[in-house]
């Protein structure tokens, strides 16, 4: 059977399990099939000469691409019931964080988002009235106050983190953005309530680890997650800002190193060339992966996910030195 053939019924498959109650077998046999139409249309990309292979860059402008669905095309696809809630009860709103309490699968959670432009309007001022999805501290702040809410209720949290990074102003800085982010860190680390981040578009810096130290993090295919851009990192390698096809290939900045390194959980498949061509695909192949994970973590008591999510963020980043061999062996 041609491998188009395959991909066709598979994706008829995975209508017919969409349509249907969700169940947790259900959920695993939706992300098992969608595994598998992802390795198949590799398999074409791979079989077709005139098609290159998707570079690290490839990936970073995709991530950046203007018509990507953002957090609030995610929230009102996957979520019902959606209340947001504003200010951080010290100085303002921000509007490039949006936050509030929903119902998913008729169950109570909480949502963080980060929003690049208002919903489905995306003019230059929509743009710059969500500040280009560059929170400011107010936004973090915000943030941390209500996901602290949510943590008494014990309400589960979702972050959709879809960022270039903190806003770099001076008034940010003179309000404190370093402190805010690393507030956001350590609280997030106490928070009774599982808490889940999905990466949708960039993850950048410490503006996206800000509401992204979950239990666990999922990315969408075409996403990066990283502590600098490609630009950033070839301008202080290189002095040459051209070079970041270059810096994209070695920070491995894309979803499968960064699992492979343990720092993410999931891959999550996109439709079509990539998540901007069908924004509501897109957010239905999040949902089973929601559902998988807010399962897995709502059996555990709350010492139980503080230990787990200390222990996982102890893991990352360390190396065993190994002895050297002496001569004789």
């Amino acid at each position: 059977m041609e491998k188009a053939t395959q991909i066709k019924l598979l994706e008829a498959q995975l209508a017919q399990l969409a349509s249907a109650p969700h169940t947790p077998a259900q959920d695993e046999e939706i992300m098992r099939l969608q595994a598998q139409v992802r390795r198949l249309q590799q398999a074409i990309l791979g079989e077709a000469n005139d098609t290159p292979e998707m570079t690290p860059m490839d990936r970073v402008k995709l991530a950046r691409h203007p018509d990507r669905p953002y957090a609030l095309d995610f929230i009102y696809a996957l979520f019902t019931d959606f209340h947001e809630l504003h200010g951080d009860r010290r100085f303002a709103d921000d509007p490039a964080i949006v936050c509030g309490f929903a119902r998913f699968e008729g169950e109570p959670v909480f949502i963080v988002g980060q929003q690049k432009a208002n919903y489905k309007q995306r003019k230059m001022e929509d743009r710059k009235y969500r500040n280009f999805g560059m929170p400011k501290p107010e936004g973090y702040r915000k943030a941390i106050r209500l996901m602290q809410m949510a943590a008494k209720f014990r309400r589960p949290i979702i972050s959709f983190i879809d960022t270039p990074g903190a806003y770099p102003g001076i008034e940010a800085e003179e309000r404190g953005q370093g402190e805010a982010i690393a507030r956001n860190i350590i609280e997030m680390m106490r928070l009774a309530s599982p808490t889940i981040g999905v990466i949708i578009g960039e993850g950048g810096s410490g503006g996206a680890l800000a509401v992204g130290a979950c239990d666990r993090m999922l990315m969408l295919e075409n996403t990066i997650y990283s502590v600098i851009s490609p630009e950033g990192c070839a301008s202080i390698l290189w002095r040459d800002a051209s070079k970041a096809d270059k810096a994209a290939a070695a920070m491995k900045i894309t979803p499968e190193p960064l699992r492979a390194a343990g720092i993410i959980d999931a891959i999550i498949p996109e439709p079509g060339e990539g998540a901007h061509t069908d924004h509501k695909a897109a957010a239905e192949a999040v949902r089973p992966y929601l559902v998988k994970y807010l399962t897995e973590l709502s059996t555990l008591s709350p010492e139980k996910l503080i230990e787990q999510r200390y222990t996982r963020y102890c893991r990352l980043g360390a190396f065993v030195i190994e002895e050297p061999q002496s001569l004789s062996q």
